[in-house]
């Protein structure tokens, strides 16, 4: 269980440096995000350090609800969590990892705490909510969740700075091209759930809007029961083909980005769509099945999405 030490608490040890904390969260990030790491690794060193900082805060979050110990997770324990991203964002790290974090809102003053927080009122999803009836209701938790993700993470990545001058002299500039760093949240969280129905069903919860269920004839008895049929197939390409439309607004906002971010960015769009086509793949048996991408195959993408950064 992570230990939530109150803001006001003093901590016993001394933290890590921020090159300790730094390598620490180049680890956690290697060992569970593989394609997250491998498009982190095409950065400049200052914006991946940034993306791992981020990543790690984001799964320790997540580990609150999803985690080993999620059973002894309640509000208090968010709220607590919540003051300690207050402390963070002033500059005041309480435990390792944050040292990181602090390091990197430093280098990166524009990056915003509310998706932070939005992000915390995600995971307070989790401890109530176990279906969703509509795609609605889903996709606001898979903004709060993921979404919230693609927010943090613009703000590492950047824009290119001038655009155009118009005549009457003032510098144009692109903004953070927010609504497709939203869709890309949004499209690898519709990865996640559909990569783990089987686990998400197993520990009762349901992902999959029930309204969609509905639509297909398919039952919760069917899942649980991990029928696999023509119903489920039909069903899970429904849901593929609505990831792959977020997938599709993505793209759009990266031609925004700042050059050294475009191949990263592609990158791990590629990789983590490449997912997808792994359940296709595997006929969208989910229940027995692992899906993801092998590394000939993210070999592969690499200079796919290279000449992608050039061209587009």
């Amino acid at each position: 269980m992570l230990q939530l030490p109150k803001p006001e608490q003093k901590l016993k040890k001394p933290l890590a440096s921020v090159t300790e904390a730094y390598e620490y969260c180049r680890q956690i990030t290697a060992k569970y995000s593989k394609t997250f790491y491998l498009g982190s690794l095409l950065m400049p060193k200052e914006k991946r350090r940034a993306i791992w900082a981020i990543y790690v805060w984001c799964r320790r979050t997540d580990e609150l609800v999803d985690g080993p110990d999620a059973n002894l997770t309640t509000p208090e324990t968010l709220a607590i969590w919540e003051q300690n991203l207050e402390s963070i964002f002033a500059g005041n790290p309480l435990e390792d990892p944050d040292v990181a974090l602090v390091d990197a809102l430093a280098r990166f003053p524009q990056i915003d705490i509310a998706p932070f927080r939005d992000m915390i009122a995600g995971q307070r999803m989790d401890l109530y909510r176990s279906r969703y009836e509509t795609f609605e209701e889903l996709y606001l938790y898979c903004y709060r969740v993921a979404g919230t993700v693609g927010l943090m993470s613009s703000s590492v990545l950047g824009v290119e700075p001038i655009i155009s001058i118009p005549p009457w002299g003032n510098s144009q500039t692109e903004g953070v091209p927010r609504e497709e760093a939203l869709a890309l949240g949004i499209a690898n969280q519709l990865t996640n759930i559909l990569r783990d129905v089987g686990e998400d069903a197993a520990r009762g919860r349901i992902y999959l809007p029930l309204e969609d269920l509905q639509l297909f004839n398919y039952s919760e008895e069917d899942l649980n029961n991990h029928v696999i049929d023509e119903r489920w197939r039909a069903l899970m390409s429904f849901q593929i083909q609505r990831a792959r439309k977020y997938y599709q607004q993505a793209e759009k906002g990266i031609s925004v980005l700042s050059r050294d971010s475009r191949w990263p960015v592609w990158s791990a769009l590629m990789l983590y769509q490449g997912i997808l086509d792994a359940i296709e793949s595997n006929d969208y048996d989910v229940f027995t099945k692992r899906a993801f991408v092998p590394i000939s195959r993210k070999m592969l993408y690499l200079p796919i999405s290279w000449l992608r950064a050039q061209a587009l």
